[in-house]
């Protein structure tokens, strides 16, 4: 799959018009990724905030709406979904029966059989569904696939993925749906994890069995802030997960990879820059743009995107069994 390094021009001089579903700062970012490519246009903006929602449109454009049918009759190519997790299904069926592509905000949903609905509607309308998981687009992450995929790390033995963040308690209390069974569909693991696991599975493959704990120790929320996990891959490599959002004070993102060659390790950028900078997702649009004009295939698309959140289930369904268990 073609990796991307960074900006490049389309080939196409099309208009491309882009729906916002989502008030909150992550829809500002797909905002800002949208606008920085030649020839796209934010035309309608819709959210359960009705000040977010005019205030997103007022800086940039497009028309607010309060329901999903007025946003809907604005004409558009794209709809990009940065709503709570557990709509992000429901409201990606509505844009595919109405003939939209849909970029959709990670996890796909909060359950593979929502992810499966998707699909299918998805693939009776004919139209694309993207995931943004912006770091597989990162440079040193790319060059990374292509070692390992290239044999110069030799046999995959294991890989580490390391989440210590912190989040204060007003991040859950003054949200309503962080932190909640049904529209989080989990804590650490489905909301700030998923990141990580996708680039697990990015690199080394399909997963098989895991072997998960989960705690919260800190937040009053319904979901677990504390996890754990021993994943089993297809190629025969093992891999460990742990993710909070109860350290103190937090620490960037981790991922150890180690071969019967070589080893490697890759931390993320400083939280708030990457929080501030829109490139990544940026990437991710022009990924996709290029995907829908060459009729090809997003670098992650919904199948793809289905594969994490089978994982997190699997983790979640043996930390309430106290077994192993096979992912699904």
């Amino acid at each position: 799959m073609t990796m991307v390094r960074g900006s490049r021009p389309r080939t196409s001089n099309r208009s491309i018009r882009v729906g916002l579903i989502g008030g909150g700062g992550i829809s500002a970012t797909h905002a800002r990724a949208a606008l920085g490519i030649a020839g796209v246009e934010i035309v309608a903006v819709h959210g359960a905030n009705r000040e977010k929602v005019a205030a997103l449109a007022r800086e940039h454009g497009g028309l607010p709406s309060d329901t999903l049918d007025a946003f809907f009759s604005t004409p558009m190519d794209i709809v990009a979904i940065g709503s709570p997790s557990g709509l992000h299904a429901e409201q990606a069926i509505a844009a595919a029966r109405r003939g939209i592509h849909v970029l959709v905000e990670k996890p796909v949903d909060v359950t593979t059989a929502k992810i499966d609905a998707l699909i299918a509607e998805a693939d009776r309308a004919g139209v694309k569904v993207g995931v943004f998981f912006q770091e597989r687009m990162g440079p040193e992450l790319g060059a990374l696939k292509q070692r390992i995929d290239g044999g110069e790390l030799g046999a995959p033995l294991f890989i580490h993925g390391r989440l210590d963040w912190h989040r204060p308690p007003e991040y859950y209390s003054d949200s309503r749906w962080r932190g909640t069974r049904t529209l989080d569909g989990g804590g650490a693991l489905m909301n700030q994890g998923i990141h990580t696991v996708d680039l697990m599975l990015w690199l080394f493959g399909d997963a098989t069995r895991v072997t998960g704990r989960t705690a919260t120790r800190l937040h009053r929320i319904e979901v677990e802030d504390t996890a754990a996990a021993l994943i089993e891959f297809a190629n025969g490599a093992f891999g460990t997960l742990h993710a909070t959002t109860a350290a103190t004070p937090g620490f960037p993102r981790r991922l150890t990879v180690t071969g019967t060659k070589g080893s490697v390790t890759h931390e993320e950028p400083a939280r708030a820059a990457a929080v501030a900078d829109a490139t990544p997702h940026q990437h991710v649009f022009e990924d996709f743009i290029r995907a829908i004009e060459t009729n090809g295939r997003p670098a992650c698309d919904a199948r793809d995107g289905r594969r994490s959140v089978a994982v997190v289930e699997a983790i979640y369904r043996s930390a309430a069994s106290g077994v192993t268990v096979n992912v699904e």
